[in-house]
């Protein structure tokens, strides 16, 4: 792609896109013109179709992988070509509202028990105590810690926004035996193998696996369930979805809504208006 490329990349940057954002749409931008072999500028609607029904029909990618080639697709020809008529009529694929499976608090603990590493350890129970994303995690800094008033400092979260969340002294204890044990070395909390980099998300993904395995789980569970496990349980505790929703860095409460349709417990407090028929608190109904 050339200065192209070069062109959407700093396109990004200026929007503010996250890091991840950045990364994926130029990857799916690289695989479309790939696919064909010839610069963008010559392509057009007929193109991007054909690509999309490719994928779709060939490669059988999900909805969510198709939803991805979409955004970045509609992006390049928008923004950095300048040519929205191209994408004006490419359709968003309907992605289905699947329920992620929830770990239970005992299995929580037990996928915790699972992983030796302090590092691996740490940044698992940083997730799910703080209801971070995994690449949240990963690229906190030494810094981000305030044990004074027990808070996270998240940077540039989804959509480049920061957020305080909060550090409980579980995890705190947990991150200080892993501090004085390894000692990391420059301003990340869990460096990556090169240096002055942050541990990659990659790495804490095939950690997960491998632990998933061995606890035996029949649960699809990757580091991001930690996250939904954090929503979800803050819920059955009787949380107000709108801290929670502050919590997790939402920008819509009806993203935070959909932890309310996976809580059993949650369900289970609600009265049904039957139960609520010849008394006085079923007055309301008349």
């Amino acid at each position: 792609m050339g200065a192209i490329y070069e062109k959407m990349k700093a396109d990004l940057e200026l929007r503010g896109r996250a890091l991840t954002t950045r990364k994926e749409y130029l990857q799916r931008a690289r695989n479309f013109v790939a696919f064909y072999r010839q610069s963008p500028t010559v392509m057009g609607e007929a193109e991007i179709r054909k690509f999309l029904l490719h994928l779709v029909n060939e490669e059988k990618a999900g909805p969510a992988t198709v939803h991805m080639y979409v955004a970045a697709i509609k992006f390049l020809y928008s923004t950095t070509l300048e040519r929205p008529e191209a994408v004006a009529k490419i359709p968003w694929p309907k992605r289905p509202q699947t329920l992620p499976d929830i770990l239970t608090g005992n299995e929580v603990e037990q996928l915790f028990r699972e992983i030796r590493s302090l590092k691996h350890r740490g940044i698992l129970m940083t997730a799910y105590g703080a209801g971070l994303r995994i690449s949240e995690a990963c690229s906190l800094g030494i810094s981000d810690l305030d044990s004074k008033r027990m808070l996270i400092h998240v940077h540039e979260g989804k959509r480049s926004k920061d957020r305080y969340v909060m550090l409980s002294q579980r995890l705190l204890d947990v991150l200080r035996v892993y501090f004085r044990s390894t000692r990391p070395k420059g301003p990340f909390l869990f460096p990556g193998l090169i240096p002055g980099r942050p541990i990659t998300t990659g790495a804490v993904q095939r950690v997960v696996k491998k632990a998933v395995v061995s606890c035996g789980f029949t649960k699809r569970v990757t580091p991001h369930s930690l996250r939904h496990g954090f929503a979800t349980h803050l819920l059955e505790m009787g949380k107000d979805i709108r801290t929670i929703q502050r919590l997790l860095g939402h920008a819509s409460i009806q993203t935070t809504a959909r932890y309310t349709k996976v809580t059993e417990r949650h369900i289970g407090r609600t009265k049904s208006p039957l139960d609520l028929l010849g008394t006085k608190k079923g007055e309301i109904l008349r």
